[in-house]
This record gives C-alpha cells, structure tokens and sequence, in this order.
C-alpha cells in the first residue's frame, strides 16, 4: 500500500478575478505504517492537500495514485478509496448525525454492502478500539462530551477499515487531558495496527510527541519533509512562517546557551530529559 502525490497543484475559483493557488506543485509520498506530522499556518494548503487523498477534491493539474492507480481516472472507483483513505475532520462531531453511537459508526460500513454481523461486528470493534464504553453504545451522539465524539467519529472511520486515516486537527477545542487521551488512542493503535496516519495539528508539542515524520507546509508548498528533530532544530525558519517549535527546544537551546553542552535536538520533554541527564552524569563523572 503507498498513496503517491505528484506534482499537484489546486486552484480556486481559477476563473475569477480574485482565483487562489491553494496547493502548488506538490509531491509527497506516504508509505505504509508511517505516523506523519502536517504542520503549517492557517491558509498554508493542510486541508486542502487532505482533501485530495482521498478524491473529495479534484487537483487543477497534477496526479494523485493510490495503489499504483490514479484516484482521479474516469473509471476509479472512488467510494472504495474513500473506504481505503479515512478522513476525520476539523471537527468530527459534524460528521454524527444518527440516533444512537452504534448506528452512527454502523453507518459507514452498512453502505460498503457487507451483511448485519458484519457491519456490526466493524462497529463494534472500531468503539473498542478508540475507547468508547458499551454503555454509550445507545446513547445519543449528539449527549456526549466533546472527547467522546471525537472518539466515536474517529471509530466512523475505523469500521470502514481503512489502510490510511487522515486526522484534520483532532484534538481541536479540547482540554489537555482531552487531547492527550484522544493522541494516545490514535498512537496506540498505529503502533498495534501499523496503519498510515497523517495528522495535521497546530500544536508543535503534538506532533514532536507522536509522529515518526513532519511535513511542513507554506503558501501551498512543502517546504521541509524530515524526522521531528531535524524540522524543529529548524525553529529559527519555523517562526519566520508564523511557526514555531515545541517549548523543550527553547529551553535546551537556553541551556546551551548557558554553558550546558546539551544537544539541542531534543523535541519532547522525555527527551530533553535524557540528554540533560547524560550532560550532568558527565560534569559530576569529572
């Protein structure tokens, strides 16, 4: 399984006065089992590039292959990719709208055309897997907290069984337990499952906490593609495009700059703390 975008670009409105180039030129390729990072200021294309993976928008030039088959062919089948290319949105409660949590999330596989055990079993384990108790299961999704629909939409997706889930900023709006709950879950089972996920996220401490790769976008653009130490030891560059990077590499830069000869690639606080006491064994060594 890969997902290839090559050389797409998007324009809106593209015969109006006011048309807007939203993605220009970009190539990326996503391989299995990979968890990645999109980062990148109001504006830059995150959404709009999510939108392409799995055919809700149509690129003004450029292909984008799924299985080594372009999405965009008169003869794609294009309900199975969005079965195969899973997108939760911004705010995935907008994506709830049945009587019940386990209709909801029955929903989706119930139009694949798989029978009743089927589609109940794929709801079923899609609530197990993001955490949802049974005794929800019957209760109004529209009655939950917001981490609870978050979750429940995010198993919407899930049933359909998807090889690839795109999470546009899931944790929007919650609180920090919230989102980290709702972080662990998705790494949890992209650790059990080694499915793809692509995560578009604000937040720098986020991405650095639960990614393998981050994909930098500006004015439609990728403009870094690397590890998270590597992007963020880039903070510099970061915040020239309305960015930043996680609160632990200002401190560890401070450090150094205070005479610690710690390392400043550290992107987590579990890393920072590492490196900060493998500096001090040392000086207490001498």
């Amino acid at each position: 399984m890969a997902l290839t975008v090559d050389h797409v670009s998007y324009v809106y409105d593209p015969d109006a006065p006011l048309a807007r180039m939203a993605l220009d030129d970009v190539s990326l390729t996503i391989p299995e089992g990979q968890f990645i990072g999109i980062i990148g200021h109001t504006g830059s294309g995150k959404s709009t590039l999510m939108q392409h993976l799995n055919g809700l928008i149509k690129a003004t030039s450029g292909h984008i292959y799924f299985n080594g088959q372009d999405i965009d062919a008169k003869d794609y089948n294009r309900k199975e990719l969005r079965s195969k290319v899973g997108l939760v949105f911004q705010y995935p409660e907008h994506q709830l709208f049945e009587v019940d949590v386990f209709s909801d999330v029955c929903f989706g596989p119930g139009n694949l055309g798989l029978d009743k055990a089927e589609v109940e079993r794929r709801a079923t384990d899609a609530l197990e897997r993001v955490g949802v108790p049974r005794e929800l299961y019957t209760q109004s999704p529209f009655e939950l907290s917001g981490g609870q629909k978050r979750r429940v939409a995010i198993a919407g997706v899930l049933a359909m069984d998807p090889e690839i889930l795109i999470l546009d900023e899931p944790t929007a709006g919650l609180d920090p337990r919230g989102r980290r709950e709702i972080l662990d879950q998705i790494k949890e089972l992209q650790t059990r499952t080694h499915m793809s996920i692509l995560l578009v996220s604000h937040s720098m401490e986020d991405v650095a906490e639960y990614v393998d790769r981050i994909i930098v976008m500006n004015r439609g653009k990728i403009i870094y593609d690397d590890i998270p130490k590597k992007i963020f030891k880039r903070y510099r560059e970061l915040e020239e495009i309305g960015l930043g990077a996680p609160q632990v590499t200002y401190i560890m830069q401070t450090l150094r700059k205070n005479g610690l000869p710690v390392s400043v690639e550290a992107a987590t606080v579990q890393q920072a703390a590492d490196e900060i006491m493998k500096v001090l064994d040392g000086v207490l060594v001498c």
